[in-house]
């Protein structure tokens, strides 16, 4: 027998650990938790990142820089099938925040509207609907127009104030910012070199 036959199954039969066991067992009278404090007691667990009282890691670091996640444009979405699923538009009609959120499928409208093409288990969509939401996946947008319906996107805040048109094929910025306009004026600067 060699040792590549054993290790398969030598992590099976392993002993558990038995602590409290006497001082011959070498786990015996503090069982392995050492002298007092909390880590000795019972049903203590330390806070991650915990060091001891000392002012954490985390905590002695410099911090500076800035982030964006407070900016993050977040969406409430609906999959296709589940719109198509619902007895108000299984006979198609207007799919908005309005309607969704009366038939139920949306919570309120403090959030804005995503479209998801997942249709479930019907392999294609068979009802005409009039979609109007902030965006609308590709896929979506495939099978609506497919079954003879029609797709327009709002845009978000953020589309608006950049001058996104989600409807058009150029879905590039038309009010460029201070740091796209930058951008661009060494694209040009480049180009005549």
């Amino acid at each position: 027998m060699m040792i590549h036959d054993v290790t398969a199954l030598v992590g099976k039969y392993k002993d558990r650990k038995r602590i409290g066991r006497g001082q011959g067992s070498g786990q015996g009278k503090q069982s392995g938790r050492g002298h007092k404090g909390a880590g000795s007691r019972q049903g203590y667990s330390r806070r991650i990142a915990f060091e001891g009282g000392q002012m954490p890691y985390f905590r002695r670091m410099p911090k500076f820089g800035f982030t964006n996640a407070q900016f993050k444009t977040r969406f409430f979405i609906v999959n296709l099938g589940d719109i198509v699923a619902h007895d108000d538009f299984s006979k198609g009609g207007a799919v908005n925040a309005e309607t969704l959120q009366k038939a139920g499928l949306l919570r309120d409208s403090s959030r804005d509207l995503k479209i998801l093409g997942d249709l479930g288990e019907a392999q294609q969509l068979k009802v005409k609907l009039t979609v109007s939401a902030a965006r609308v996946t590709a896929s979506a947008r495939k099978h609506i127009e497919a079954a003879g319906g029609s797709v327009t996107e709002t845009g978000t805040r953020r589309d608006r104030v950049r001058g996104i048109d989600r409807n058009a094929e150029d879905k590039s910025p038309k009010n460029l910012t201070k740091k796209l306009r930058r951008s661009a004026g060494k694209k040009k600067a480049s180009s005549e070199a």
